[in-house]
């Protein structure tokens, strides 16, 4: 049976384990190898478990553990094409660590994992559907500044979802920010609001999705018992815990895991 670990989700770092004690994949490395090696072994998991690492997209926060966690461990990393030409064109993947391009699906460790487009402000950006061995799917998508097309296509029909619900637009709007910078975060090409990822999340439960985690939080703009109050009032008609199952993906993990 495998589970969803969320051990770290925030603007600082960002890091998924997906699968069970014996064998999983990581999303995304964005934290120091020594972290990411704790907070699997608080939660049971050896780091050999780790099948490979799949980057979303080469901002730091998301590839900051994934040179030292990779060549230390040997556990090889996949990205799509750009990406992993950055990698390894700037020093982020050791000599000795197998780099794979993944454009579509591929098969690791018996799950099946596929990429898809979304819209973030860097040279290629994607979320990964994956497939577990015990036939249930997994979305994980952060980083984007709106839900295509493309994303709804892909979240769909999930059995659960981890999406981000980065900031409130007015604790934004109102806050300590650089304009340029609140400009960037509000634009299609930046990250989703509590109220656009509230609305993403009700066509899923009512689409069949059970299981939700919000995630990539930010520390300045946004507040956990924000997120969840607006995503819950936008479901009036749904009951949490009947209806469907709604986590916060946590900055730094605290042991919370979720079924599938």
């Amino acid at each position: 049976m495998a589970r969803v670990y969320p051990l770290f989700s925030s603007s600082e770092g960002n890091c998924t384990y997906i699968g069970s004690s014996k064998c999983g994949i990581l999303i995304d490395a964005g934290v120091s190898c020594k972290k990411i090696v704790t907070a699997l072994s608080d939660n049971g998991i050896e780091p050999s478990a780790v099948k490979g690492i799949f980057v979303t997209h080469e901002h730091i926060d998301h590839i900051k553990g994934i040179k030292t966690l990779s060549s230390h461990f040997n556990i090889p990393v996949y990205a799509q094409g750009l990406n992993a030409q950055y990698l390894c064109d700037n020093g982020h993947i050791a000599k000795n660590t197998d780099c794979n391009v993944i454009e579509n699906e591929i098969e690791v460790g018996d799950f099946s994992v596929k990429a898809f487009t979304t819209p973030h402000d860097t040279r290629q950006s994607c979320g990964y559907k994956i497939l577990t061995p015990d036939g249930k799917s997994v979305c994980v998508c952060t980083d984007l500044g709106e839900v295509t097309d493309t994303v709804h296509e892909n979240l769909m029909r999930s059995d659960l979802v981890l999406l981000e619900a980065n900031y409130d637009y007015n604790m934004l709007r109102n806050g300590p920010y650089p304009f340029l910078l609140k400009k960037r975060i509000m634009s299609s090409n930046g990250h989703l609001d509590n109220r656009d990822s509230a609305g993403e999340l009700l066509r899923l439960v009512e689409s069949g999705t059970a299981r939700l985690i919000i995630g990539h939080l930010s520390r300045h703009n946004n507040l956990p018992s924000l997120a969840e109050n607006t995503i819950t009032s936008l479901m009036p008609d749904l009951k949490r815990n009947i209806d469907y199952i709604l986590m916060t993906a946590p900055v730094e993990t605290g042991g919370e895991v979720m079924i599938v």
